[in-house]
């Protein structure tokens, strides 16, 4: 595989770029493999790059129905944070966010990590004095946090409301500086080529449609049926986003996941105005600017079961109200055009990266609204747990049986309620 450097560019640029080599390879399925991963997206592919750079595992393949990037990797917000509260989701979080500032390196791709800040509006002072607390606990993990006071948030961000008739009055603000935003294809494209670059096959149009078993009850997994025929199999990782639930039925598991559409927003391009991230205390809002100068927002699930990828009027509705009432000059800006992916959601918000209890088939999903931030500390987990057949300790925590136990992490605090997460 090509290095790429800034001689490799002046080189193929003064060669008119006519021998650049492909960024990975599409190979033909083997008829088995040590591992293979489905779902092609972002966590699929830094699964199978961490399973080759960490452990050694090279006879691994990735098997994406689609296109690589094609899924939920490629229709986020783009958001990189770590401001969580909860035991088990504050560590791994971090430890995600650490090895985002090291991925562009460590890929030899640049991702676009821009770490430009996030800040959190408050609305009240209940509300100001629990960013506090989450503060606190932020710095107890060794996390940056920094309360901010009316005054230096409307120093920061100038162009929010600060009026006397204002919706819902901004009291302060919690900022973690080191969070930021990321290119989503980027990412996905990055591990493709570094993970092949390791000899890992990535096999795209190739939907997965069972399983194959062996055992007198068919009891253990020892492969995947695939459009491109059966391929084997020692271990089978499902990392397949919004449609965890639908591969889980097909190998024999009910599983605590909804599937849900999360819409995302971009705006006709505009000249430098939001430098953070900026998210609404009042209402489930936040927003950013790209490179091309759109500015790009989210909002609330769709509130119903939905696999497509698309959404519908009455949120575009309820996220332009939150955009203006937090933002009024975004009422100006023409939209350019809106996107759904599809959100599988656990009953707590966190996560579930576990064994299932089908002997040979290991489980990544549930990851709500966390998904893309946490895309490097999921590949190297779901590799770890893949490789030793161990959990690590950063997921020992997003086991299937904390919900048969009790021990849920309800980060969003509003119980077991998968649409209100």
């Amino acid at each position: 595989m090509l290095r790429y450097s800034a001689l490799s560019i002046l080189a193929n640029g003064l060669a008119g770029h006519r021998h650049w080599q492909r960024a990975w390879r599409a190979p033909e399925p083997k008829r088995s493999y040590d591992v293979v991963i489905v779902g092609g997206g972002g966590h699929g592919l830094a699964t199978a790059f961490y399973l080759a750079e960490n452990h050694g595992i090279r006879n691994v393949a990735v098997i994406e129905k689609g296109y690589v990037g094609g899924g939920n990797v490629g229709r986020n917000t783009t958001v990189i944070r770590s401001n969580y509260l909860l035991d088990g989701n504050t560590q791994f979080y971090e430890f995600s966010m650490k090895l985002w500032e090291g991925l562009t390196h460590a890929l030899n791709f640049n991702v676009m990590f821009s770490q430009r800040g996030q800040i959190v509006t408050a609305h009240s002072a209940d509300q100001l004095d629990f960013f506090s607390y989450r503060a606190n606990v932020m710095r107890l993990n060794g996390i940056d946090a920094e309360i901010l006071s009316r005054d230096d948030v409307r120093r920061l961000v100038p162009y929010l409301d600060y009026s006397d008739t204002a919706r819902f009055p901004i009291h302060g603000a919690i900022m973690q500086g080191r969070a930021g935003t990321a290119r989503h294809d980027a990412v996905a494209w990055g591990y493709a080529r570094a993970a092949d670059g390791h000899g890992v096959d990535i096999i795209q149009d190739c939907e997965v449609t069972g399983f194959l078993r062996v055992g007198e009850k068919g009891e253990k997994i020892v492969g995947v049926e695939t459009a491109k025929g059966p391929i084997a199999a020692g271990k089978v990782g499902l990392a397949v986003a919004g449609h965890t639930s639908v591969l889980g039925h097909k190998a024999g598991l009910e599983l605590p996941i909804e599937s849900h559409v999360l819409q995302a927003f971009v705006t006709e391009p505009l000249k430098p105005v939001v430098d953070h991230v900026v998210a609404y205390g009042a209402d489930h809002f936040y927003v950013s600017q790209s490179d091309k100068g759109g500015l790009v927002f989210g909002g609330n699930l769709d509130g119903y079961n939905s696999y497509a990828q698309r959404g519908n009027l009455g949120v575009v509705r309820e996220v332009a109200e939150a955009a203006i009432a937090l933002m009024p000059c975004i009422s100006r800006v023409r939209l350019l055009r809106h996107w759904g992916g599809v959100m599988d959601m656990t009953p707590d918000a966190s996560p579930i990266i576990c064994p299932t209890p089908i002997d040979g088939l290991y489980l990544n999903g549930g990851w709500c609204y966390g998904g893309f931030k946490a895309t490097p500390a999921s590949g190297w987990c779901f590799a770890h747990m893949i490789a030793t057949g161990k959990p690590h300790p950063l997921n020992a925590a997003y086991s299937l049986d904390r919900f048969r136990t009790g021990r849920t992490l309800d980060e969003a605090g509003v119980g077991p309620f998968a649409w209100l997460q």
